[in-house]
This record gives C-alpha cells, sequence and structure tokens, in this order.
C-alpha cells in the first residue's frame, strides 16, 4: 500500500472509530436519561436554568455537541478550564448555546482551516462573550 492510500485508510479507520465512540456515548447518554424519573429530570432541567424539552433535547445531542466550542476558545487561547472554573454559569450557557447551533459545519470547518480566528464573531452565537473573555487575562492560556 503506498502512502497515500495508507494515510486515506488510516483516516477512513480514524473516522470510524470517532463515529462508534460517539454514537456509543450517545446510546449510554441516552440511556441514563430512560433511567431518570420525570420529577429528576424536571429537578436537573430547572438547575441548569432551562425547560424539560430543552433539557432533553441537549442531553440528546450527546456529550460533544459542544467540542467545537472548547476547540474555538483553545484556538483563541482562552483556557477553557480556567474560564469553567472562574465563570460556571456563563461556561454552561456558553456550552449550551453551542450545543444548539446550526451553523457546527461552518464552525467544524474553520476550526480546522484556520480561518476561525478571524470570521468566528460572523456566526458564533457565543462570539461576544468569546471576545470579552479574550481581553481577561486571568481566563488566558499560559
Amino acid at each position: 500500500m503506498n502512502n497515500q492510500a495508507s494515510t486515506t485508510h488510516e483516516n477512513f479507520v480514524s473516522r470510524i472509530a470517532r463515529w462508534c465512540s460517539t454514537t456509543w456515548d450517545a446510546i449510554e447518554e441516552a440511556k441514563v436519561l430512560a433511567s431518570l424519573d420525570e420529577e429528576t429530570v424536571k429537578i436537573l432541567a430547572h438547575d441548569n436554568a432551562m425547560s424539560r424539552d430543552e433539557f432533553i433535547s441537549l442531553i440528546r445531542r450527546g456529550p460533544h455537541a459542544a467540542d467545537e466550542m472548547v476547540s474555538l476558545m483553545r484556538l483563541l487561547n482562552i483556557d477553557p478550564e480556567e474560564v469553567r472554573l472562574a465563570e460556571p454559569l456563563e461556561f454552561r450557557d456558553m456550552h449550551i448555546t453551542c450545543s444548539k447551533c446550526q451553523e457546527k459545519a461552518r464552525c467544524r470547518r474553520e476550526l480546522v482551516d484556520g480561518a476561525a480566528v478571524a470570521d468566528f464573531a460572523d456566526y458564533c452565537a457565543n462570539a461576544e462573550l468569546l471576545n470579552e473573555m479574550r481581553a481577561r487575562p486571568e481566563l488566558l492560556a499560559d
């Protein structure tokens, strides 16, 4: 197998492995959600400042629904862990916003090709908060 075919094969295998992992995570999340009684779901939704239906919709999106937000933060030199610790409610709200985003394909593409730093404000619903964070030295990566 030549080098290009080997790389293509590895990329395909990596994509399949990632899909399997994501699917498995989503199945596990669905099992956890299904095991919760209605009162617990309502309490968790309330604790996260959303309706029951919004909460269920968010859970169904899976544990990686806001991976783009964390990737964009890193690209912007914002430390996601510092934000999570310093601004937990804001971090949660940003996570929810990202999870619901309809611009995921563009975001992912621009994260890969490097255009996100220049263009994220055009489509990211978290852009204003991200720009505010960029001005806070305590939230920046070392």
